[in-house]
């Protein structure tokens, strides 16, 4: 079966299941036409300081309703060992949500995001974050995975202005720069928004609103990408993402298996745990082994918490408990806060 042939039958094997993810209808909403170029006042910037790109541009988002405090207090919770190299959007989504109470603000995450639609969402006045892939200049250190404060667009010079926690306040980027390495995230987003405007923020997400049908919808984008080139690795890793995310973890897994095979940089999987996830569900624990021992031995990934916790889930699933104690144990001590891990020492204990 040629590739295109398989990205059709996964496409019907969704749709046969679709049935299934119905949702109650989005009121429709018609979007008012955006003005040619915008930008968030009262934004602060700080510069991040080492491996804190995350604390920091949620730091930098958060400042927009008021926020005073400095990076410092997201990273003491989101990475606890400052040499920490990923926080993951749910972990920052959770800081937002429960650990920021004196703003009433909170922040959801989703994928699919679209230029358009965060052109609309900065014309509403909602801030918003992007994980992408980067290879900054003039260091060139390789592909790594950063978040990306978006606070203005401007159609005439078609860029959008950031706060790049890295380079610098006001760094603009192109509209075709963010959709080439917004793609290596899954077109990942991080919204954040007051209680009170949240059915704004639900008329301009449209479906994307329900995850479920966010993850359809994914889904049917990286499947056309992978159809125009066979060859797009990110293409099938964001297919496994979202089959993932749709309780579908024998797709995900041959999706994972095709972006690994056309090649993926060595970095990856620092920052997006998919192939694990999708392994352990489906008993390939072996591989599982494979992959977390590949981190531990490429220079930075045994800086990563879930390198640990995936060990550790592979190593119980084959009976291993006293390795998979050591490997979830290690985990916690790199990372209290790093809640799948608890549990899952919990659970091997019978706590």
């Amino acid at each position: 079966m040629t590739l295109k042939r398989f990205c059709l039958a996964l496409l019907l094997v969704l749709l046969s299941a679709a049935a299934g993810f119905a949702q109650d209808p989005t009121p429709t909403f018609t979007p008012e036409p955006l003005p040619i170029s915008y930008r968030l006042n009262n934004v602060r910037y700080e510069a991040q300081t080492w491996n804190n790109c995350g604390p920091a541009t949620l730091t930098n988002a958060l400042s927009f309703f008021g926020y005073q405090s400095n990076q410092r207090r997201a990273a003491e919770w989101l990475k606890p060992n400052y040499e920490d190299k990923n926080v993951s959007p749910w972990q920052m989504e959770r800081f937002v949500n429960e650990h920021v109470p004196e703003l009433a603000v909170f922040a959801l995450v989703r994928m699919n995001g679209t230029l358009e639609l965060l052109k609309r969402l900065i014309a509403n006045d909602f801030p918003v974050i992007i994980e992408k892939g980067y290879d900054p200049e003039p260091q060139r250190l390789g592909w790594m995975g950063h978040y990306l404060l978006i606070i203005g667009y401007d159609d005439r010079a078609s860029q959008f202005t950031t706060h790049d926690s890295y380079i610098g306040a006001n760094t603009p980027y192109r509209y075709d720069y963010i959709e080439k390495m917004w793609q290596h995230f899954n077109y990942t987003y991080l919204v954040l928004y007051p209680a009170n405007r949240y059915e704004r923020l639900r008329q301009l997400l449209g479906d994307d609103i329900d995850e479920r049908q966010n993850a359809i919808n994914a889904l049917e984008r990286a499947r056309a990408q992978a159809i125009a080139n066979e060859r797009d690795a990110f293409a099938w890793f964001n297919m496994g993402t979202s089959f993932l995310a749709l309780g579908m973890p024998r797709e995900a897994a041959v999706a994972y298996d095709q972006a690994r095979n056309y090649g993926l940089p060595w970095r990856m999987l620092w920052y997006q745990f998919g192939p694990f996830e999708a392994y352990y569900q489906v008993g390939r624990y072996d591989d599982m082994i494979a992959l977390a021992q590949a981190n531990l031995n490429d220079g930075g990934g045994q800086y990563v918490e879930e390198t640990y916790y995936y060990g550790g889930l592979a190593r119980a699933a084959k009976g291993e408990r006293e390795r998979a104690l050591a490997n979830l144990n290690a985990a916690i001590q790199f990372n209290p806060n790093f809640t799948p891990a608890v549990e899952a020492r919990r659970q091997l204990l019978g706590n």
